[in-house]
């Protein structure tokens, strides 16, 4: 086994894509069998400021090496460490941190190269897709918010991921058979994208996304900028608040497809997000990297990544006060289970943040709403593997619209 991790550790060493990672950084990270000396990738030619290991039996590694689709659980680094007991990581938190982009890649380069998951290729013009910017009065003020904007037919309004912005939804704006049935939109929260600075930034204020102020813009934005109710398709902090707007605000939500839900969502919030130890365009986009799904075209897992490399410093750890500390199934559902909103939770099988059991718990608790285990995908579907992610999407957007049409 020991040869098969001095490959892997040699395959690292000239990948290009794994030292743009760790360009400037000085480190060193060691693979070993139980009880062995380990084999080092040794990063930068300074004195290392930290070292990783990462230890497993040689079954363990076997299974890394040859799964091109790797069981959920297996996929990344940030899967290894969370959930799987057959691999024991050591190292500081800092040290992991900094190494992260690093890390990530590693996982990628041990498995064989797999086939994406088949899917049709969908018909798309991004021409028909137009940024603006609308002027919405919400909590604190007036705010310039940048907006995407396609088709033609009753409005769906699609709500990005924390850290993220509306782009995450533009393979489904340029979709043209969605467009031909779909009035679609996607703003940037402030704070993200192209909607300027967090609210208090120049004066030193701490960003924390809170649930009243989050449900509060997405009010205006359908009042102001929509006019009329909407079907409400968000992603992970999104689906949150997708659920939330049904149970607060029924007569602006004419139904809700909610992607990667959670019952509850603990334990995403690190300060290391916004650390300046940390370079976070490097590590924000490495731990959304962890939650994707390995089966989605390189190009797009790139794409859900560079999104998160360009956020503004501390708002991903400042949304993710809403997602996961102030949103609550149990609290949610009840509300729920007493309107008749149509309601539809998709949830990749690798998500580890808001994994399917969850999601699960979550339709359950509400009742009449429809679960969907969708396989090979992860935590970001409608950007990780538009084409795949499509027929769940559309299944759920036909269902909606025949229940409320």
């Amino acid at each position: 086994m020991r040869a098969a991790l001095e490959a892997w550790i040699a395959r690292c060493a000239a990948d290009a894509v794994l030292r743009r990672a760790a360009a400037g950084l000085s480190a060193a990270i060691g693979v070993s069998c139980v009880g062995e000396p380990p084999v080092r990738l040794r990063l930068g030619d300074g004195e290392p400021c930290g070292e990783v290991t990462i230890a497993a039996a040689p079954a363990a590694w076997e299974r890394l090496f040859a799964e091109a689709a790797p069981a959920p659980g297996w996929q990344s680094f940030g899967a290894i460490l969370r959930l799987n007991p057959a691999f024991t990581v050591i190292g500081a938190a800092d040290a992991v941190a900094v190494a992260l982009a690093v890390l990530e890649r590693m996982i990628e380069l041990a498995r064989p190269a797999a086939e994406p998951l088949p899917a049709p290729p969908a018909a798309r013009d991004y021409a028909r897709v137009e940024g603006r910017f609308v002027e919405i009065a919400g909590p604190g003020g007036r705010r310039w918010l940048s907006t995407l904007v396609a088709g033609e037919g009753p409005p769906l309004l699609f709500l990005h991921t924390a850290g993220g912005d509306g782009r995450q939804f533009l393979h489904q704006l340029a979709d043209l058979g969605l467009g031909a049935a779909w009035r679609m939109h996607a703003f940037d929260l402030p704070g993200h994208g192209r909607s300027g600075a967090t609210p208090g930034w120049s004066e030193g204020a701490e960003y924390r996304l809170s649930l009243a102020d989050y449900r509060d813009w997405c009010v205006a934005y359908l009042e102001q900028a929509v006019g009329e109710p909407a079907v409400v398709a968000g992603c992970s902090m999104g689906a949150a608040m997708a659920l939330t707007l049904a149970a607060e605000r029924p007569d602006l939500v004419r139904g809700v497809a909610a992607f990667e839900a959670p019952w509850r969502a603990p334990g995403r919030r690190t300060p290391l997000l916004a650390d300046a130890r940390v370079n976070p365009q490097l590590h924000n986009a490495a731990y959304v990297r962890a939650l994707l799904g390995p089966l989605g075209p390189q190009s797009f897992r790139d794409e859900a990544c560079w999104i998160y490399s360009q956020a503004g410093f501390g708002v991903y750890l400042g949304d993710l006060w809403f997602y996961s500390e102030e949103f609550d199934g149990a609290a949610i559902a009840p509300r729920l289970a007493e309107n008749a909103t149509p309601i539809h939770l998709l949830t990749g099988a690798y998500d580890y943040s808001a994994p399917p059991a969850s999601s699960r718990t979550l339709a359950a608790a509400i009742g009449h709403a429809t679960f969907t285990e969708m396989p090979g995908l992860g935590h970001f579907p409608m950007i990780e593997h538009p084409d795949a992610f499509r027929p769940y999407l559309a299944a759920a957007l036909d269902d909606i619209r025949a229940r409320t049409s």
